[in-house]
């Protein structure tokens, strides 16, 4: 059963390739990306459609599923196992976050695939245990720009529910000169989606830190800002 639903789910997207789309996905991404050509939104219904199939499965055998997925090297196939993933959430235990920190060093080459596990499965993952936040540190400090990126992306979950300001800061703290675009974009957007619910937080932050910022950063971090605001933080750095 279980490979056959693989082979079934290959077979589906093959029939909905799209050459223009396919063609135009390559702009969005500076890295190589290997992909069939599907919209995302029958992507999304083609893994709920197969998870319907699966979900009666043990834990341990769905999660072999997303790797074999994972192992394509597929973006469709990256969406379909991570999709998956978060629909288990009401299953992770502690043990998972092994899983979790291996598929980030491996499969997760882009940073839409980045931002895909870190806004669901793992975002969620943090906020289940709590305990687990003091790695989020060590990927800030990393080599791999995927891992750093992941250190910021992953706490947007949590400030949407109002949790973790304080380590949201600690790796905008970290992460605060980070020479890498797609990083500062990364704990840019994690501070945009704290101002939220923490303007004046968070304006205080880029306030005290703008001289240091990344403009890339500045800019993300701001836009949803009243335009006041906005015009103050963005005035000529002396």
């Amino acid at each position: 059963m279980k490979n056959n639903i693989i082979q079934k789910i290959r077979r589906e997207l093959k029939g909905y390739i799209d050459l223009d789309y396919k063609k135009s996905s390559y702009r969005f991404f500076k890295e190589d990306i290997k992909i069939y050509g599907v919209r995302t939104p029958l992507v999304r219904s083609v893994a709920k459609t197969y998870f319907s199939e699966i979900k009666y499965l043990n834990k341990k055998d769905i999660i072999m599923l997303c790797e074999e997925l994972l192992r394509s090297g597929y973006t469709e196939e990256s969406v379909i196992a991570f999709d998956w993933m978060y629909r288990l959430k009401d299953q992770y235990d502690e043990e998972d976050f092994r899983t979790f920190d291996s598929w980030l060093e491996k499969y997760v080459t882009d940073w839409g695939r980045c931002d895909d596990l870190c806004t669901h499965a793992l975002g969620y993952y943090f906020v289940r245990f709590p305990e687990f936040l003091p790695k989020l540190q060590i990927w800030a400090r990393s080599k791999n720009r995927w891992q750093r990126r992941a250190a910021a992306v992953c706490l947007i979950y949590a400030l949407r529910k109002k949790k973790y300001l304080e380590n949201a800061f600690s790796i905008a703290n970290i992460l605060l000169e980070d020479q890498d675009d797609l990083v500062q974009k990364g704990y840019g957007w994690m501070l945009k989606e704290a101002s939220n619910v923490y303007l004046y937080e968070i304006y205080n932050f880029v306030k005290k830190n703008k001289k240091k910022m990344p403009r890339t950063a500045l800019r993300y971090a701001i836009e949803k800002m009243p335009k006041e605001m906005k015009i103050e933080l963005m005035e000529k750095i002396i």
